[in-house]
């Protein structure tokens, strides 16, 4: 979909379903976008609901079912590569370049679960970036740096590293699109949008709550196959050496007990018991700053 407004201004893309089994992200934006009204409208808004339509129809999480590759760690993309590298080619080159911000909405996929956070990269354009994740009003911000567990090919790197200001926003998961989720996201559209002078957002959309800006971004991942007990919960904050849980073998004897490598806040963890080895278990976001700058 595409918004022309009545007066020209900042062109921003906004992005959902990349990967196919974030349903709450996609319903928003959906929400978000019929709700615009051109003629309040300065500048463009790009909005692609479902990135990637053969995740969504099949059901398939985390990855593309075409050639089993993550999009969301194949931008800017390939035009002679896999399928996954071939879709990331043609949203980078259509809709990312010529964008003055990109916002890309995630929520956890099938089998995880979340506090709601928005994530931007350590770039030349980071602090640009702070500021759309602040607009979007999240409880964390969380800046990811070439430290801990960055992962290389994501929608918001890319757009950073061709000069784009750019963020990821989680809300929602485990594949269900609750009321919350979806204010969440459709809030967080709105204050962005104020916040780029291109619509004023509505009254009922709610003042951004007090956010915590955090600098590490941490994964934590099995060293064994198994079955998975989180003694922890997203939104649990922790401290360095605490027990996060443990992975059992088939009879409930531990394989493994994963701890906090440092302070932090549990954003995300695995709901399914089956893990395999080196499996994602979940994340935890450190190094508060007080003032939140990009620096």
């Amino acid at each position: 979909m595409e918004a022309r407004g009545s007066r020209p201004g900042p062109v921003i893309t906004l992005l959902a379903g990349v990967h196919g089994c974030e349903y709450a992200p996609i319903a928003a934006l959906r929400r978000f976008m019929n709700g615009l009204d051109p003629s309040r409208l300065t500048g463009t808004v790009r909005a692609v609901l479902t990135a990637n339509p053969s995740a969504f129809h099949r059901r398939t999480p985390f990855v593309t079912p075409e050639d089993g590759k993550n999009l969301n760690r194949c931008f800017p993309g390939d035009r002679e590569g896999t399928y996954s590298e071939r879709l990331a080619d043609l949203l980078f080159e259509r809709f990312f370049r010529g964008s003055d911000a990109l916002i890309d909405l995630h929520a956890g996929d099938l089998v995880e679960a979340l506090t709601p956070f928005t994530l931007y990269d350590a770039s030349p354009v980071a602090e640009r970036s702070r500021e759309l994740a602040t607009a979007y009003g999240l409880p964390l911000a969380i800046r990811q740096g070439n430290d801990g567990a960055a992962a290389a090919g994501t929608t918001y790197g890319a757009a950073a590293a061709a000069g784009i200001p750019a963020i990821i926003a989680e809300a929602g998961g485990c594949g269900l699109v609750t009321a919350d989720a979806v204010a969440a996201h459709t809030a967080g559209l709105h204050r962005v949008l104020d916040h780029l002078g291109m619509v004023r957002m509505p009254a009922s959309v709610p003042r951004t709550p007090p956010i915590r800006h955090m600098t590490r971004y941490v994964w934590l991942r099995t060293p064994a196959e198994g079955w998975w007990e989180p003694d922890v919960s997203p939104g649990t904050a922790v401290a360095a050496g605490s027990r996060l849980g443990t992975v059992l073998d088939p009879f409930g004897n531990e394989l493994a007990r994963i701890t906090a490598p440092e302070d932090g806040i549990v954003v995300f963890l695995t709901t399914s018991p089956a893990v395999d080895s080196q499996g994602l278990l979940l994340a935890l976001a450190g190094g508060e700053r007080e003032h939140g700058g990009a620096g």
